[in-house]
C-alpha cells in the first residue's frame, strides 16, 4: 500500500495546471450541495422562529396545541413540508449524480490526463447511465444511515467500506447498485483505515481552510477528492491482483 504522501503527490501532480479548472468545478458542486440544502434549512428556520416567537422556550403542551391549530402555523407547515420535499428532488437528480461526476472527473484527470473537469463532471454525472447513478447513491445513503441508527460508529465505518462505490460506479457500467456497493465493500476490506488515516492527513488543511472563512474549501475539496481517487486506484489494483474475491 501507498503511504499518504505519494497519495496526495499524485494528487498534486495532477492538479498542477489545473487548479483554476478544479476549483471551479469545485464551485458548481457546492453550488449544487447549497442548492440541495437550501429549501429544507429555510423552511426549518422559518418554523422555529415562528414557535420561538408563538409558544416560547418554555411553552406548555397545551399552547402548542393550540398553536398547531393556528392556520398561520398549519400554512407554515405545509410550506416547510415542500421545501423539504424539493430539498429531497434536487438531492436525488442532481447532486448524488454529480457527486458521482465530479468525483470521476478528478480521477479522469489524474489517471487519463483529461483537463476538462466542469464539462467530465456534467458528462460522467448526467449523460451515461443516470438513474443507475441516483438509485446507487440513494440506496447507499440509506443503508449508512441505517446503520448509524445503531450507533455512530457503524455508519461511520459504513461510510469508508462504501466509499469507492462512485468510482465503480463509472468504471463498471455493467454493475447494478447493489454490485457496485458490494465491490466497493470488497475493495476495503482491510483498507477502511488507511482512508481514514488518508483523510485525518489533511486536517491541517481544514483547519487552515476555515480560518480562511472557508475560501480554502475550494482547494482543498479537490485536492482530497484526487487524493482518494488515487486511493481508489491502489485499492483497485489490490483487488484485482487477489483475484476479485467476493
Amino acid at each position: 500500500m501507498k503511504t499518504n504522501k505519494q497519495f496526495k503527490n499524485e494528487a498534486l501532480d495532477a492538479l498542477h495546471g489545473n487548479w483554476g479548472k478544479a476549483v471551479l468545478a469545485t464551485v458548481v458542486y457546492l453550488l449544487i450541495a447549497f442548492l440541495a440544502s437550501g429549501p429544507a434549512t429555510y423552511g426549518s428556520s422559518q418554523m422555529s422562529a415562528y414557535i420561538q416567537e408563538n409558544a416560547g422556550t418554555h411553552a406548555s403542551l397545551s399552547s402548542m396545541a393550540a398553536m398547531m391549530q393556528d392556520p398561520a402555523y398549519q400554512l407554515l407547515s405545509k410550506r416547510s413540508q415542500g421545501t423539504s420535499a424539493l430539498t429531497t428532488l434536487i438531492t436525488l437528480l442532481v447532486l448524488f449524480p454529480f457527486t458521482v461526476g465530479f468525483s470521476n472527473a478528478l480521477r479522469h484527470l489524474l489517471v487519463y490526463g483529461e483537463k476538462g473537469i466542469t464539462a467530465n463532471a456534467f458528462r460522467i454525472g448526467f449523460t451515461e447511465n443516470y438513474w443507475r447513478k441516483v438509485w446507487t447513491m440513494l440506496w447507499m445513503t440509506i443503508l449508512i444511515s441505517l446503520w448509524s441508527l445503531l450507533l455512530l460508529i457503524p455508519g461511520f465505518i459504513k461510510g469508508f467500506s462504501y466509499a469507492m462505490t462512485p468510482f465503480i460506479l463509472e468504471d463498471n457500467p455493467e454493475l447494478g447498485a447493489v454490485e457496485a456497493i458490494h465491490r466497493s465493500r470488497m475493495m476495503m476490506r482491510g483498507h477502511k483505515f488507511d482512508l481514514f488515516w488518508l483523510y485525518l492527513s489533511f486536517i491541517g488543511w481544514f483547519l487552515l481552510s476555515i480560518l480562511t472563512l472557508g475560501i480554502g474549501f475550494l482547494w482543498l475539496v479537490p485536492y482530497m477528492e484526487t487524493a482518494q481517487a488515487a486511493f481508489y486506484e491502489e485499492v483497485k489494483a489490490d483487488y484485482a491482483l487477489n483475484g476479485g474475491l467476493d
